[in-house]
């Protein structure tokens, strides 16, 4: 398999294990799999020790993601939520996957850049090989390449845990401006992103530990033309001071500070960041 944005695609091969869950169901009649039964699969094997921390079925419950609705995921990243969504959505509904605009990144090597641009040949061919559907199935486009017949027809786009590179990067009002035209007029945004404590200065959270205050990440949304809906504490982790030198990279999964850290087992037992889970629509 190819490599899915910086993380290998590899890890979303267990989805060829449902290959019956492909559009053409629909009109065959054939039951779409329940939440449930995509969260139980053994293609999430590897996964399924995330849940406590990211609690899938309630994330997307409080989104309000229905199975027919069109879905779009922002940065899919290593396809965490990839291998819910897509065979979640693809049977009934519509799975699509954007990224920000490659050329207007900064690269410490070639090979990153080289990565990073051929991103969305490689996400449609790998989660085409993994569904075993054609990849002119797959739509995955960068922001500046939305498809004309895109505007206006999704019901919800969802940003896991990517606002702080968007923020730090200063590229959340560019994003955020294709994700409001791709939007319906009731279409929603969905957010889980790492919380900086209450109180605490934008300036304190930028750019190491990719934790954001979340009336800075609310005054981003807002002056990009949404409004809140309603937040979450789903995702919280009041263990998580929020506060590491290696910022939210510290704790599981990457725990960056490496095996022979004295802290690791206090890493372990912390868990995930603590996250904030807001719900956005279009405002008035």
């Amino acid at each position: 398999m190819k490599p899915l944005f910086f993380a290998p695609f590899a890890a979303l091969a267990g989805l060829a294990a449902l290959s019956p869950v492909t559009p053409a169901m629909a009109e065959d009649n054939v039951a779409a799999p329940s939440l449930a039964e995509v969260l139980a699969h053994e293609r999430r094997d590897n996964d399924r020790a995330r849940d406590q921390y990211r609690n899938p079925a309630e994330t997307l419950a409080f989104f309000q993601v229905e199975p027919t609705h069109t879905v779009v995921e922002y940065g899919p990243g290593g396809g965490w939520y990839t291998r819910v969504l897509a065979p979640y959505l693809m049977p009934a509904g519509k799975y699509m996957a954007i990224n920000q605009d490659s050329d207007g990144r900064n690269y410490r090597t070639r090979a990153q850049e080289a990565r990073t641009k051929s991103w969305t040949e490689n996400f449609k061919s790998g989660l085409a090989e993994a569904m075993g559907i054609e990849a002119d199935a797959v739509t995955a486009f960068e922001t500046d390449e939305m498809p004309e017949d895109v505007a206006g027809t999704v019901d919800r786009v969802l940003i896991f845990r990517s606002m702080h590179g968007l923020v730090n990067g200063n590229r959340a009002d560019e994003v955020l401006g294709v994700i409001r035209t791709m939007l319906e007029d009731d279409g929603m945004v969905g957010v889980v992103q790492h919380r900086a404590p209450e109180g605490a200065s934008f300036d304190d959270y930028n750019p190491v530990p990719g934790y954001i205050p979340t009336e800075r990440l609310l005054s981003v949304f807002t002056a990009a033309g949404f409004e809140l809906v309603a937040s979450s504490e789903i995702n919280a982790n009041p263990q998580d001071p929020a506060n590491w030198e290696r910022g939210v990279w510290t704790l599981p999964p990457v725990l960056a500070t490496g095996e022979d850290d004295p802290r690791r087992s206090e890493y372990l037992s912390i868990g995930e960041s603590d996250r904030m889970t807001l719900l956005f629509k279009k405002a008035n």
